[in-house]
């Protein structure tokens, strides 16, 4: 992650990095080589026999998001199934109280071998998914890495917060992902928890569970406790909380108005209820009417008109029955209406009190991490200062012993203390040169990143032949550590690197076979030995020439001037 000034540039300091020669301490200086609790990725950081552009690896996710936009994000999908990288969309709107997720699956035939390249995937694809901005894309794939790496087959810990529709494609040996490269292709199950994604943009990803507390944790343990994207994911979720609080207006309006129309249907209800009593009052006193004509009718059956008047007085009755029971289905209907109108209350209600929760919960974390971030911060600025009075070295620690390949390490001038260590693994001869201003064409593709805030270097053969690795001779900032450059030419794996002045030599492959290159101190081939050379030769820079042992096993004596062979 870039380093950034954390506070105002109130505080300026200086100091001495003493190596082949003495350097500056600026604001990027680094530290610690992070706690145990560090999730710390190890990547291939070597030279590539390919180079895909950023664009290229974003391509890929962005594939992937549009095959599933295009598809739908209510309904379960897989894409990608026969190529390097396979989304599966577990999503299920039938399962309740546990999380959606997409599943990126890095299959066997993968060659990615960089945590910033699978951010680039993740990014690419939840912009295109779900219509995240590049710069919000790029904080949650960062945290999704991590949030993966901490639950790294903690098949449990999934099983808790995920539906069975997400389980079902997950497995104890793979799910998350592993924290070295090498274990990525064919062994990754890189769940992504699904929030409000149907509206896309923010809230599409559970922000909350990729940020849990283990989570913060893990990244504070880094060198820069990962302040940068810590901050990039409050400022998301101070969005998300502001955008939750307007739902909850909004939700409170409809409960507010749904209220309102229960207290309105309760009025309309009462009013019916009272009409169909008045009309089964008049409808009972109809009938009692009918019951004494129809009495005084039997008393006297040969009177025509009492007969008729029994006749009038039932049919008059069922009338007003007829009226009364109408009444009732009213008021019954009403009722329905009113126990209808209840739950919408009750149901938009609920609604608002979650997306008020619901907001009070992002805005509490996002004020709980900006105090920390700023501690952080503090702490982050008083190292500085420190490092800045005890001044640092810069060194070679060995990590593999049998291919004789190495590191740079920082050490603490004053107490010894390793304070850094690169993330390249792979320098070889067990050499490096320092160099000063040299000029970088910095690459735009996957395998560099685009500034570097240095102006020394170190120059080293590294590299391995394996997979789309590759052995060159590269320049390492004094700051990161990191490759920022690297030859055209393949180095041999046994080549020496030697200086003279301001050239620099080593073997390079040319064709089959392999002669001595001549590099500037910005990795520019300026001549080439026409002879060819064994591929281990020694390099004996003298007065008079260079002296290297041909391909045929004879020492030569090469030209200093033009790289040509001095022989009478």
């Amino acid at each position: 992650m870039n380093r950034k000034v954390f506070l105002a540039a109130a505080f300026f300091y200086a100091g001495i990095v003493f190596c082949a020669f003495s350097q500056g301490v600026n604001e990027e200086e680094l530290r610690s080589t992070g706690g145990l609790n560090a999730v710390v990725f190890e990547n291939y950081e070597g030279p590539h026999s390919v180079i895909e552009s950023a664009a290229s690896i974003s391509s890929i996710g962005t594939g992937l998001g549009n095959a599933l936009r295009r598809a739908g994000t209510d309904r379960p999908g897989t894409f990608g199934a026969n190529e390097k990288y396979t989304v599966i969309h577990a999503v299920d709107a039938s399962e309740t109280g546990k999380l959606d997720a997409d599943i990126i699956l890095i299959n066997a035939n993968a060659t990615v071998d960089h945590i910033r390249n699978l951010r680039r995937i993740i990014a690419s694809y939840l912009s295109a998914a779900y219509g995240y901005s590049q710069a919000d894309a790029s904080t949650v794939a960062a945290f999704v890495t991590v949030y993966n790496a901490v639950y790294r087959q903690k098949i449990d810990i999934f099983e808790s917060k995920y539906k069975k529709i997400v389980m079902r494609s997950l497995s104890q040996d793979k799910c998350g992902l592993s924290t070295k490269w090498s274990d990525w292709a064919g062994k990754s199950q890189i769940v992504i928890p699904l929030g409000e994604y149907a509206e896309g943009g923010l809230s599409s990803v559970d922000t909350s569970v990729i940020s849990d507390k283990n989570v913060v944790d893990s990244m504070r343990e880094e060198d820069d406790k990962g302040i940068d994207e810590r901050k990039n994911m409050v400022d998301i979720k101070e969005r998300e909380a502001e955008k939750a609080g307007e739902k909850a207006q909004e939700a409170a309006k409809e409960a507010a108005k749904d209220k309102q129309d229960l207290e309105s249907q309760k009025q309309a209800q009462k009013q019916a209820e009272q009409n169909a009593a008045e009309k089964q009052q008049q409808a009972d006193k109809a009938q009692k009417e009918a019951d004494k004509a129809q009495a005084e009718a039997k008393k006297d059956p040969q009177n025509k008109e009492k007969q008729q008047e029994a006749k009038q007085a039932e049919k008059e009755a069922q009338a007003a029955q007829k009226e009364a029971d109408k009444a009732q289905a009213e008021a019954e209907e009403e009722q329905k209406k009113t126990e209808e109108q209840q739950q919408k209350a009750d149901e938009s209600a609920k609604k608002a009190e979650e997306q008020q929760a619901a907001a009070d919960k992002k805005q509490d974390e996002a004020q709980n991490e900006r105090a920390e971030i700023a501690k952080d911060q503090q702490e982050l600025l008083q190292e500085e200062l420190k490092a800045a009075e005890d001044g640092t070295v810069i060194g070679l620690k060995v990590v593999n012993e049998s291919d004789y390949l190495s590191t740079l390490v920082k050490v603490n001038s004053a107490t010894g203390q390793v304070v850094k260590e690169s993330p390249v693994k792979v320098i070889r001869g067990r050499t490096i040169i320092p160099v000063q201003d040299a000029v970088l064409s910095i690459a735009t593709g996957a395998a560099f990143p685009k500034t570097t805030g240095s102006s020394v270097f170190y120059m080293a053969i590294c590299g391995e032949n394996a997979g789309n690795g590759a052995i060159k001779l590269c320049l390492l900032d004094a700051f990161k550590m990191e490759i920022q450059k690297e030859s055209e030419e393949t180095v041999s794996r046994h080549s020496v690197l030697v200086a003279n002045g301001s050239s620099f030599y080593c073997i390079i492959q040319d064709g089959s076979g392999w002669v001595v290159g001549k590099y500037d101190k910005s990795l520019s081939l300026m001549q080439k030995s026409a002879v060819a050379v064994s591929e281990s030769t020694p390099i004996t820079v003298t007065q008079k020439g260079i002296i290297v042992t041909s391909a045929k096993g004879i020492p030569v004596l090469l030209s200093l001037s033009d790289m040509s062979q001095i022989e009478k």
